[in-house]
C-alpha cells in the first residue's frame, strides 16, 4: 500500500514540470503567431538620439567584431560609450581600433568609475549614465552583438510613455564545443521560456542583461544604478523596480546574439559554479529552488531564479535528484528553442 502511495505521489509530482512545458508552449505560439501577424504597436519611425553603454572587461570570443555590429547600426542619431577599470585592459586596444575604423561615429572610451559598491559593472555604469549625451539609454553586454535594425527596435516602444524599459531575447552563436552548446541550450530555457511565460502569466518585470534600455528620467524615478551597485543581478533589479513604479517592460522585436566562448565540458562544469556565486554548501538549496520553479510555473520571475540558477553544472544531494532530470529537460527543450528562433542556428555555428 506504501509503495503505490509513494508512487502516486512522484507522478503528481511528475505533473508540475509538464505543466509547466506545456505553458511555455502555449506561450511561446501565441508570442510568435502575434509577431507573424504583426500586431506590435509600435512606432518604427521613433528614433530619438540613443547613447549606448557599454561596461567591459577583458575580450570576450570575437570582441571586436561584436562592437563593430554596433557601429552599422541603421540609426540616425547615436553614441557608444565604453568604460574599463584599468587602461591596461587587454580590450583597450580593440575599443582603439573601433574609434580609428568608424571615425565618423560617436564612439568614447572612459577608464576608471567610482566605487560606489561591490558591482565593478554597475559602479562602470554609473559613470557612463553621468557622460551619456542623451535621454534614451541601451546597455548591452559585451559579448552581444547585433543587426542593423536593433536600435530601430529597442527605440520603438518608447514611443508610448507606458513604456518603463525594453529588453530583448537573444540567440547564440557557438563555436561548435560541447560545453559552449549546453551552455548556450540550457540558457534559451532560463531566459527566453521563462519570460514569454511571464508575459502571458503577470507582465514582465525584469529586464535581461543582453539589452537593458531605459530613460534617465525612468532611472533616477528608481535612485539610479547607485541604487544597484551592491545587488547581484543588476538586470532582474532595473527591470523590477521599474515595473515596481508602474511602467510596463516590453521584449523587442528581434532577438540580438551572444557570441559564447570555446569551451569543453569539463570547462563548463568548472565555470558555471564560480560566475553564478559559487559556494558547494549552496548546490542542495540551488536545486531546490529550481525543482520548485519546475512545479510552480512563473516562480522563477518573483526573485528565486538567481538562487536557481547557482550550481546548474551538477546535482548534489537529495535535491538534485529531484532537480537534476528536469534540469536535463530543459536543456533538451532548449536546443529546440533556439532552432525555433533562427532555423539556420546549427549551419551558422
Amino acid at each position: 500500500m506504501g509503495f503505490w502511495l509513494i508512487r502516486d505521489a512522484v507522478l503528481v509530482l511528475a505533473l508540475g514540470p509538464f505543466i509547466y512545458y506545456a505553458l511555455t508552449l502555449w506561450a511561446g505560439i501565441l508570442h510568435f503567431r502575434r509577431k507573424k501577424q504583426g500586431l506590435s504597436s509600435t512606432r518604427s519611425d521613433y528614433t530619438p538620439p540613443v547613447s549606448i553603454l557599454k561596461p567591459v572587461r577583458g575580450l570576450d570570443r570575437e570582441a571586436y567584431e561584436n562592437f563593430a555590429s554596433f557601429c552599422r547600426l541603421d540609426y540616425p542619431e547615436y553614441e557608444i560609450l565604453f568604460c574599463v577599470s584599468d587602461e591596461d585592459d587587454p580590450v583597450v586596444p580593440v575599443i582603439e581600433k573601433l574609434q580609428q575604423d568608424f571615425p565618423n561615429r560617436g564612439i568614447r572610451l572612459f577608464v576608471g568609475a567610482p566605487g560606489i559598491g561591490a558591482s565593478s559593472k554597475v559602479n562602470k555604469l554609473c559613470r557612463l549614465v553621468e557622460e551619456a549625451n542623451h535621454e534614451l539609454l541601451v546597455i548591452s553586454d559585451s559579448d552581444v552583438r547585433v543587426e542593423a535594425n536593433y536600435l530601430r527596435d529597442v527605440a520603438a516602444p518608447f514611443a508610448d510613455p507606458k513604456i518603463g524599459a525594453v529588453t530583448v531575447f537573444f540567440r547564440s552563436l557557438i563555436p561548435g564545443s560541447f560545453g559552449a552548446t549546453l551552455d548556450a541550450s540550457g540558457s534559451a530555457v532560463e531566459f527566453a521560456t521563462s519570460a514569454l511565460l511571464a508575459q502571458r502569466l503577470e507582465g514582465i518585470r525584469f529586464t535581461l542583461g543582453a539589452t537593458m534600455a531605459t530613460t534617465k528620467e525612468r532611472l533616477a524615478e528608481i535612485g539610479g544604478f547607485r541604487e544597484l551597485a551592491n545587488r547581484y543581478v543588476d538586470d532582474f533589479e532595473l527591470g523590477n523596480r521599474i515595473a515596481a513604479r508602474g511602467y510596463r517592460v516590453e521584449l523587442a522585436c528581434t532577438p540580438v546574439w551572444m557570441v559564447y566562448p570555446r569551451e569543453t565540458l569539463s570547462q563548463f562544469l568548472r565555470h558555471r559554479p564560480a560566475l553564478d556565486d559559487s559556494g558547494g554548501s549552496r548546490f542542495a538549496f540551488c536545486h531546490a529552488g529550481r525543482a520548485l520553479r519546475n512545479l510552480i510555473p512563473g516562480f522563477a520571475q518573483r526573485g528565486v531564479p538567481d538562487a536557481g540558477r547557482v550550481g546548474a553544472a551538477g546535482s548534489r544531494g537529495a535535491a538534485g535528484l529531484v532537480a537534476g532530470p528536469a534540469a536535463r529537460c530543459r536543456e533538451c527543450c532548449g536546443l529546440a528553442f533556439q532552432l525555433f528562433l533562427r532555423p539556420d542556428l546549427l549551419a551558422r555555428a
